[in-house]
């Protein structure tokens, strides 16, 4: 290993190594069990004697700093942790912005492997067991490749042109989107893509419009950022045209697939939302999250395929399709936004890894994804009808379904009064992930009932999980 060790002079030469190795112990440079180089090999790098170098492993040893294994090294001792120095937050000048930070709340965080349960309705997650590891693979290999023959500076921040370009055929194809290449930015995540597009459009004091319930982690960022956000309410077609405010600078919607609750917009209130948008000055901000699968009903396109004026930003995830590990996404932008965007990235992360985008790029091309679209969908379908089933039969008594046709989410509302924190803390106990659905809701009256997530549940996990569901309910009932 490289030991950064500075001897000045010819004077005091075991005192000055010992000091700066006890240093660097103490501060955690050198971490718990790290192996420091041979004394005969460190006397050659710092020009000193070997017995100077063994002198000062021996005292650092009867510190109980370093600890020596015969046959292996000497090792910077566990036992001896690094010395806290550290400001508290209070000390700090920022100390009022940095506590607005540390107060918000993370409830959609997903759970470390250590904390995964056997079976979690978690929205958002999909099941590893349905990726295409060896396709994946196959693709990789090939991003690597490609990467070999780059000349070794940063790439564009809007993407690779190949990427941007096979997405744009894709959503087209398979969401109606209306786009060329030179319109798509790529990010990590579509969180990047919401956070890129706030950064733009919002300061200290702007207004956000967005739906209540809706997607918390969405409101978060936009009032993180400044603004105001504003609570509009949703009916049985979506977000109330009516009632966004006049001054509003953005308005975030789920329209294909409502989150929480599921249901989609309806062509009249799209319409109503496009018109009140341009009349105002305002962008839509259309996460169109998981709508690639849909069950029921004629297929919707996207907001952004009817908007003629300019004002929707359109905003997808291959973390619904793929894996959410791989933080892939992407915005398609109007065009009076598109370069404040651009260089917004550029400026926050200059741009996203190339390795996963040549991967992409390839897996798009070959009609990989649309194949592993295909296969989930009816992975998806079937477990969705299993779900309904059984709310429509033994589960009714407490619970309906309230049936999407889209995604891989549904919310379930309870018919007959439920301790829902009860009920969540006991099915954790029998290997149930619940969520409720409160946490989406944040001026509008709270309903209680389960935003349940079937992409990471097994499909003959879900007779079992609903069997311990019941039972749970039947306890506390």
């Amino acid at each position: 290993m490289e030991l950064h060790i500075v001897i000045q002079g010819r004077k005091d030469l075991a005192n000055q190594l010992y000091e700066q190795l006890r240093d660097n112990i103490e501060s955690g440079r050198l971490a718990a069990g790290v192996q420091l180089p041979p004394s005969r090999l460190l006397a050659a790098q710092l020009g000193l004697s070997r017995k100077t170098i063994s002198d000062t492993y021996s005292r650092l040893t009867y510190e109980n700093y370093l600890v020596g294994k015969i046959g292996s090294g000497t090792f910077v001792n566990a036992l001896n942790a690094p010395t806290q120095r550290r400001q508290t937050t209070s000390q700090l000048a920022s100390a009022t912005r940095i506590s607005k930070w540390q107060d918000i709340s993370l409830p959609l965080r997903h759970p470390t492997l250590e904390g995964t349960l056997r079976c979690d309705f978690i929205g958002g997650a999909t099941a590893k067991t349905q990726f295409p590891h060896d396709e994946w693979r196959r693709c990789t290999q090939y991003a690597l490749r490609q990467m070999t023959q780059a000349r070794g500076f940063y790439s564009q921040p809007e993407g690779l042109p190949a990427l941007r370009s096979a997405i744009a055929g894709h959503i087209a194809f398979a969401r109606g989107v209306k786009c060329t290449a030179d319109d798509i930015v790529v990010c990590n995540g579509a969180q990047q893509a919401l956070d890129l597009i706030a950064r733009v459009l919002i300061e200290p004091g702007c207004t956000v419009a967005m739906e209540d319930p809706g997607y918390t982690p969405a409101r978060q960022l936009f009032a993180a950022q400044g603004a105001e956000v504003v609570s509009v309410p949703v009916d049985s077609e979506g977000i109330v045209v009516e009632q966004i405010p006049e001054n509003t600078h953005a308005i975030y919607v789920t329209p294909s697939h409502q989150m929480p609750l599921g249901m989609p917009m309806s062509l009249a209130r799209r319409e109503a939302l496009l018109h009140k948008a341009s009349r105002i000055g305002a962008i839509i901000i259309e996460d169109d999250y998981d709508s690639e699968f849909r069950y029921e009903g004629r297929p919707t396109d996207s907001l952004q395929s009817m908007d003629q004026f300019g004002v929707v930003a359109y905003v997808g995830t291959f973390s619904k399709t793929l894996l959410p590990e791989l933080r892939l996404g992407y915005a398609v932008l109007p065009e009076a936004i598109r370069e404040a965007v651009i260089k917004a990235k550029q400026l926050t992360d200059w741009h996203t890894s190339t390795l996963p985008q040549w991967a992409l790029t390839k897996f798009i091309s070959e009609g990989l994804l649309n194949k592993h679209i295909r296969r989930c969908h009816s992975i998806y379908a079937g477990r969705r009808d299993r779900i309904l089933a059984r709310f429509a039969g033994d589960l009714s008594p407490w619970m309906e379904a309230i049936p999407s046709t889209a995604g891989f989410h549904m919310a379930v509302m309870f018919k007959v009064p439920i301790n829902v924190p009860l009920l969540v803390e006991l099915a954790r106990k029998v290997e149930i992930g619940l969520y409720p659905l409160t946490g989406f809701f944040t001026d509008a009256a709270p309903r209680d009932g389960l935003i349940l997530g079937f992409g990471a549940v097994e499909t003959l996990d879900i007779d079992p999980a609903l069997d311990r569901l019941r039972d749970v309910l039947t306890q506390i009932a």
